[in-house]
């Protein structure tokens, strides 16, 4: 694989949870993580961890995980470390910061939701958006390509406009949207942009603030790494921003907005899954101009991987897949003719073949495709330890259905 130091084998062997002998292809809902990982979550956990500014030993400790971990995120999305914030997911921290954001809103303010969007990136903001008397408008993505066009948000955008929600890839067709383009329109109105950025992390190199994005969310279980999640803004936004905390809870940015004592040793395997990717190159350079080789060489890698399976799933009579643009992450989803999703999906599990199937959380895409009612779809999501033989397992199966 041009720009990866070693092939899929070695780096599939690094992976413990990918020796049960399955096709793993629902890396979009959560990836395997590689022993590097491991190792670093159970050496924190070994060596002994305490509350963080402790003068003592075990809490230094706690206290150089967290600040390594919040430079690893800074390198990955290039961002800062003083504006990057833990949580247990991105779900629980887009519910926290639109809590923040929308004491602020009032009645005829606006905001703006995609139909492409994750719910995790739409349900937060409607319903901040009802307790606040502010009004939701939607930008829409065209089902006939997958594509969510930047002039979408033209006659959805105002001068009432408060925060625009974007997805930076979609979890259920893959579609990456313009969101640069978007960024702009949105700064244009004085609107602040939070972008989701979990399905998009894993495959291509991020850079937050060519994205334009002020907020810059995802999950690291969808990057090999623990269940955690990050947020990353820059720290003059986030001390404009006042959440709900316990009185003695630190009042500075960006420790008031992480609530409760964190999980450390998932922290520490957070740092690790990213020193983990940097590695994953012998490109020259700092830790982020490394990842930033590293991701570029797995786009290229699943790129591969993904014509190869859109390609046969559309040769199988029978067989739809869902359409997305050109530029896209790897992963797709589909309906089999006569089966409903769960049944594609246990036959597919039958033949030793992971998949996920319903809406996976893209509600309104599913809604606007109309396939809410018999089901949603059949998502494979194809995930840097992925081959060829997954995928033409993915399609001997399928094919035994169609």
């Amino acid at each position: 694989m041009s720009g990866l130091n070693r092939s899929i084998d070695d780096i599939r062997a690094e992976f413990p949870g990918l020796t049960d002998g399955w096709a793993s292809l629902d890396g979009a809902a959560g990836t395997q993580v590689p022993q590097a990982v491991i190792e670093a979550i159970a050496a924190a956990l070994r060596d002994g961890m305490a509350n963080v500014h402790g003068a003592f030993a075990a809490s230094e400790r706690s206290t150089a995980i967290v600040e390594e971990a919040r430079r690893a995120v800074a390198d990955l999305v290039n961002g800062t470390p003083g504006g990057v914030v833990f949580g247990p997911n991105m779900t629980t921290l887009t519910f926290h910061i639109s809590d923040a954001l929308s004491r602020g809103w009032s009645q005829g303010d606006e905001i703006v939701v995609t139909s492409l969007d994750h719910d995790a990136n739409v349900r937060p903001w409607v319903i901040a958006a009802q307790r606040a008397g502010a009004t939701v408008r939607w930008a829409e993505f065209d089902t006939g390509t997958g594509e969510l066009r930047p002039q979408a948000f033209d006659h959805v955008i105002g001068e009432r406009t408060k925060l625009v929600a974007v997805t930076a890839a979609s979890n259920a067709i893959g579609s990456r949207p313009d969101v640069a383009a978007v960024a702009e329109r949105a700064h244009a109105a004085g609107a602040l942009v939070y972008v989701d950025g979990v399905h998009a992390t894993p495959h291509v190199p991020t850079d937050m603030h060519a994205l334009g994005a002020d907020f810059y969310v995802f999950s690291t279980y969808k990057l090999f790494g623990p269940h955690a999640g990050a947020l990353a803004a820059d720290p003059a936004l986030l001390e404009r921003v006042t959440p709900a905390k316990l009185a003695p809870a630190s009042d500075e940015v960006p420790d008031r907005f992480e609530r409760g004592t964190p999980a450390f040793e998932l922290l520490a395997g957070a740092s690790a899954a990213v020193d983990w990717l940097a590695g994953l190159t012998d490109a020259a350079g700092s830790r982020r101009e490394r990842l930033v080789a590293a991701l570029a060489a797995v786009e290229e890698y699943l790129a591969g991987l993904l014509r190869r399976a859109v390609d046969g799933l559309a040769a199988i009579d029978g067989v739809r897949v869902l359409p997305a643009p050109a530029r896209r992450t790897s992963t797709l989803s589909f309906v089999v003719d006569g089966h409903a999703p769960p049944a594609v999906a246990e036959h597919l599990a039958r033949r030793g073949v992971s998949v996920w199937n319903g809406d996976n959380y893209a509600y309104e895409l599913m809604d606007r495709f109309g396939l809410q009612d018999s089901g949603g779809a059949v998502r494979a999501s194809l995930v840097l330890y992925n081959t060829a033989a997954d995928v033409d397992r993915l399609l001997e199966a399928v094919a035994e259905l169609a």
